[in-house]
């Protein structure tokens, strides 16, 4: 579906996107939700950082603990939250995930941000977003809309963490 000149081309997009809405990267800060929204943070913090000529902070948000399903599902490892010097607290917080699905890891994400400080804004920025919301959680920024079926599964691949750029969609009728 995406290749690693899609990907490319869409954070780029994104980045541009996230600075126009906030008119610069003043008090901006960026929190990638593990697993693989925190290599898309870093890139999207590097190419505002690129444009704007200084550094845009870059940080991550483990949800882990915050989720709503921990009863039903094995509970994955948990990575270190970290928060950039000066915190969130009446800053632009930018949450990066690779996929928006149900809003659910998003729901839980404002949750974890609660405890950690208080954002003067909330922005969501997602490589794809496939549809099928359970909750009234929208995308700000969006790489890619990808209509799904429920029955199918979409695989985000990113070269920090798999070797290789792409995104596929396997299961349902294809």
């Amino acid at each position: 579906m995406l290749g690693s000149d899609e990907i490319s081309r869409a954070l780029r997009r994104m980045a541009h996107e996230v600075l126009e809405g906030n008119k610069g990267g003043e008090d901006l800060v960026v929190l990638g939700i593990p697993t693989r929204g925190v290599p898309l943070a870093r890139r999207l913090a590097a190419l505002m950082s690129e444009v704007e000529g200084r550094e845009i902070p870059v940080g991550t948000l483990d949800i882990t603990l915050y989720r709503d399903d921990l009863r039903r599902n094995p509970t994955r490892r948990m990575e270190p939250t970290t928060i950039p010097d000066g915190g969130i607290d009446d800053k632009v917080v930018v949450l990066a995930d690779d996929v928006l699905y149900s809003g659910r890891t998003i729901r839980a994400a404002l949750d974890a941000l609660g405890d950690i400080g208080r954002p003067r804004a909330v922005r969501l920025a997602v490589l794809v977003d496939r549809g099928h919301r359970d909750l009234p959680i929208r995308a700000d920024h969006v790489g890619k809309n990808l209509p799904t079926s429920s029955r199918e599964r979409v695989h985000v691949a990113l070269s920090e963490r798999d070797g290789d750029d792409q995104v596929t969609i396997s299961g349902g009728d294809r």
